[in-house]
This record gives C-alpha cells, sequence and structure tokens, in this order.
C-alpha cells in the first residue's frame, strides 16, 4: 500500500472518531487524531466535551513514549495558540513525533497556516490536504463560525409522499414518520449544539425539543425559539423544563418587556436582535450571529415550513434531510418548502444529494449545500 494510501485510510479513521465530539466540544471543531507507528495504530482521542482536552493532546497522552518517531494523522490543523489549554504543536514537539498528516487548515486566525509553520521549522514532515473536501464538510461548523460568524444550519423536514408538511390548519397534527425516522431525528438532535423552531412550532405542537434515545441523557443542545414578539403560550413545556434543559428564546428588538420578564421567572433566556424592516420579522443572520458569538457551531432546525422556506431562501442552509413517507395526504395541505425555496433547493449548482436511504418505511434524502 502506497504512503498516498496509507493516509487516506488512516485519515478516514480520525474522520471517523471526531464524530464522538459532534454536539459535545462547542466552541471548539470536534477533531479526531491516531498515533500510527508503522503500519500500526498506537493510540487515539478525540475532542472531549466542552472541547478540552484536544483531540492531539489525548492521542499524545495514550501513546506516552511510543509517539516518539510516529505520524500523528489530526482531521484539522493543530492548534499554535494560547487558549485555555497550551498550543498543541507544543504537546506535538516535546512528543518527539516524526510526522504530522492533517485534513484541512483551521481558518481561525489564531491559526490559519501558523500551527503548519511551526511544526516544520521544529523539524517535522508535515503534510496537509489528505482527504480535504471530507473534512471540510465534517469540520463546517467550526468554518463557517470563523470565518463567516455563523453556525451550520441543518434543516430537517418531515414530509408527506405529496410533499405536504401539515394538513389544512383545521386538522389535527399529522404523524408524518415512523419510528426508525423518529429516532434518526433524535440522533441528529444530539449531534448539534441547538435545536431552533419557530413561535408557530410551538403554538401548534407544543414541542418538548430533547434529545429521548436510551444512554443520551447527557445531551442536552439548547433549545431556541423565534419569537419576534415573544408570543408563546404561558404554560409549555419548554418553559416547564427550562430548569432542566437550557432553553433561549430570541425576539425582536422592541419585544414587550413584561412578556420577557415572564419567561425569565420561568428560567428561559430571552435575548432580542434587530428585525427584518420591511415584515417585523427577526434578522435570520442576526440571530444566527448571536448563536455563533455564544460558542454554538452546529444548529439543527426543526421548524415548519414558513421558517424552512425562509432560512433556504436566504442562504443560511448548510444540510437539509428530508425524510418522506411513503403515504400521501390525499387533499390540499401545507406544502413543506415554498415554491422559491424548493427551486433554490433543486438547483444542482446549489445543492447536491449526497445520500438517499430508507429509515423503516420513510426514505431519507440528505442535500449538502456545496461549498
Amino acid at each position: 500500500m502506497s504512503d498516498s494510501e496509507t493516509d487516506r485510510r488512516f485519515m478516514a479513521a480520525a474522520l471517523a472518531l471526531a464524530r464522538r465530539g459532534l454536539g459535545l466540544c462547542a466552541p471548539n471543531p470536534a477533531v479526531g487524531a491516531l498515533v500510527v507507528s508503522g503500519d500500526a495504530l498506537i493510540a487515539r482521542g478525540w475532542t472531549k466535551p466542552g472541547g478540552r482536552p484536544h483531540a492531539e493532546t489525548e492521542a499524545l497522552r495514550e501513546a506516552g513514549p511510543a509517539a516518539r518517531g510516529a505520524t500523528l494523522y489530526v482531521t484539522l490543523e493543530p492548534c499554535s495558540h494560547h487558549g485555555k489549554t497550551p498550543p498543541c504543536t507544543d504537546a506535538i514537539i516535546a512528543a518527539g513525533l516524526a510526522r504530522v498528516v492533517y485534513a484541512v487548515g483551521d481558518p481561525d486566525p489564531r491559526v490559519a497556516g501558523q500551527g503548519h509553520a511551526q511544526l516544520v521549522e521544529a523539524g517535522l514532515e508535515v503534510t496537509g490536504g489528505i482527504l480535504a473536501d471530507e473534512a471540510r464538510r465534517a469540520n463546517l461548523g467550526h468554518i463557517r463560525r470563523v470565518s463567516i460568524g455563523r453556525p451550520l444550519v441543518t434543516l430537517k423536514l418531515a414530509l408527506t409522499a405529496d410533499l405536504y408538511a401539515a394538513g389544512s390548519h383545521h386538522d389535527k397534527r399529522l404523524v408524518i414518520t415512523g419510528a426508525a425516522a423518529n429516532g434518526f431525528v433524535h440522533v441528529q438532535r444530539a449531534l448539534h449544539d441547538a435545536i431552533l423552531v419557530g413561535s408557530g412550532t410551538i403554538r401548534a405542537d407544543d414541542s418538548l425539543l430533547t434529545v429521548r434515545l436510551p444512554g443520551m441523557d447527557a445531551r442536552r443542545p439548547l433549545r431556541v425559539v423565534l419569537a419576534s414578539d415573544l408570543a408563546l403560550p404561558q404554560e409549555t413545556r419548554l418553559s416547564a423544563t427550562a430548569e432542566k434543559f437550557p432553553t433561549l428564546v430570541i425576539g425582536g428588538e422592541g419585544a414587550p418587556a413584561a412578556v420577557a420578564d415572564r419567561l425569565r421567572q420561568n428560567k428561559v433566556e430571552v435575548a432580542l436582535v434587530p428585525r427584518e424592516p420591511t415584515t417585523g420579522s427577526i434578522d435570520l443572520p442576526a440571530a444566527f450571529a448571536l448563536l455563533a458569538a455564544r460558542g454554538l457551531t452546529r444548529v439543527f432546525c426543526e421548524g415548519g415550513p414558513r421558517l424552512a422556506s425562509r432560512l433556504v431562501e436566504q442562504g443560511v442552509v448548510d444540510e437539509v434531510l428530508i425524510l418522506t413517507a411513503p403515504k400521501a395526504l390525499g387533499r390540499e395541505g401545507v406544502a413543506g418548502l415554498g415554491p422559491v425555496a424548493a427551486e433554490l433547493l433543486a438547483d444542482p449548482e446549489r445543492y447536491e444529494v449526497v445520500a438517499t436511504r430508507l429509515l423503516g418505511a420513510d426514505r431519507l434524502t440528505h442535500y449538502a449545500r456545496r461549498i
């Protein structure tokens, strides 16, 4: 096996390992690292909850003296700056590694090629760009946050076979997908830092927005509701559980102070952002900038068709997960996406279908925005 094939094989393993940190390590990226000697795996590490220890230092700690002369595979350029922990480049150099292979450079201006340069200056052989496209997609939340000031946004839609997300105004709530698809949605919640909906979803469904899977009690992504005038029912499952599960309501500037105070009394955090000048709705880029400033890198949107369409139309959706049931509604309902948003999603120059598969009787179609 050639060096390049070996590098790709170990980097693929490191990328798979990095997923263990998703939804847990914000504001830091979810990184995976392997220490390899010859063709033997010596140690591994991934970014721990809260963002530290970093993957590199975890792998080097596990490897101990065996790291000397070995190769480190890491999914993101090692950091070279002092933060709450010392630079990973210092630990790598001190461990006596002979070679470092990383997948993609870190656009964080505190790193941005400096990690690579420090390792080369110390005499290590450094190779970058192995599985770079895959790593860029895997680290997109971090990349978006440090480069354009917003988190990665994943949009989930559940649709009937005739592409409706809900029945007519007077219909009761539709149960569209089955158990396998619903379990998949809970896994996706766990892999994100926040779950986002609009106020209409709370009024219609009284959603709980928690991860309800065995063994995942510790997964508590921030629950975020966009409500321009803070117009939410006084009693909701969100407010009843806000002391246990972190909850943020984002309103528009000028929202009633008395309503904000009532929410805060229920342990719900309230933040206000600018409104769109023509509609009075929350300015979505401002809302996402707020979330990015809090350190969030990955947001899972489960809002209704109106919010979903706005997100797609404003170009802030990076991943789209559409769960399509085999049964049609069979009558007029609410389309999952408006015509403009549907046309944008179908544009192959904007989005590509990266996966399709069955989840029980339902079909998952995964779109990714081209980057």
